[in-house]
Formats: structure tokens, C-alpha cells, sequence
């Protein structure tokens, strides 16, 4: 089809072993929105007009690894003190990934509650 064209995600699937306690971690730790539930073992977050989904494993799929979510932030450093408030063991702390042009980018990575690795990441412009 030359005239398809994609141009942006509708969804995200993510695959964990305790769909509960992890609903629990994205809705109370990361603050998404919980939009609804649904079964067997499905939980839907608003992500910025992105829908995540939580689900188990199916088939030979295991849990963690299966995925990596960068949440854009602004101002990872005030980002990054809330999580640790809340309890998030981050693997690193922020750090300087790339200066590029218009803007220098910036990440930090953590786990969730599955094991699953999940980044924050901000694109830091200079002052006007």
C-alpha cells in the first residue's frame, strides 16, 4: 500500500505477570489515568492521548522486557525527586544523553512494578 502511512500510535501493550499490582504502580505511583478495566486481565491508561494497556502473558511470551516506555517530561530533575518520594528505585540518575541542535536530551530509566524498563525523558531547550 503506497499510501499508507503511520503516523501515530493508538495504542501500547504491555505485558506483566500481576495485571493488579500493576495497575496499582502506573495509576498510583506514576499518576496515569485509569480508564477502564476489562476482562481477562486487562487494564487501559490514558497516556496523552495514547492508550497503554496492561495485560498478561499470552502464549510463550514472558513478562518483563518485552517493552520500553519513554515518558516525555519537562523538568526530569523535579520528575525524577517525585518518584523517588513515591517509592521508584531508578536505575541511574539523569544524565545528559545528547546535545543536539535545538535542544539537549536527558534520561533517567527505572523499573515497574513487572520489572519492566521505563524512561523518562526531557528535552531541554535554551533559554529564549
Amino acid at each position: 500500500m503506497p499510501d499508507l502511512m503511520l503516523a501515530r500510535i493508538g495504542q501500547i501493550a504491555v505485558v506483566v505477570q500481576d495485571v493488579e499490582r500493576a495497575a496499582a504502580f502506573y495509576r498510583d505511583v506514576l499518576g496515569l489515568r485509569l480508564l477502564f478495566t476489562a476482562p481477562p486481565g486487562l487494564a487501559f491508561f490514558d497516556c496523552g492521548g495514547v492508550r497503554l494497556m496492561l495485560s498478561r502473558p499470552e502464549g510463550a511470551a514472558s513478562a518483563a522486557g518485552t517493552s520500553v516506555l519513554y515518558y516525555v517530561v519537562a523538568g526530569i530533575h523535579a520528575a525524577y525527586d517525585t518518584l523517588r518520594e513515591r517509592g521508584v528505585q531508578f536505575e541511574d540518575a539523569p544524565h545528559l544523553v545528547a546535545k543536539l541542535p535545538d535542544h539537549d536530551l536527558w534520561l533517567v530509566t527505572f523499573r515497574d512494578s513487572e520489572g519492566n524498563l521505563v524512561a523518562l525523558m526531557d528535552e531541554v531547550r535554551p533559554p529564549a
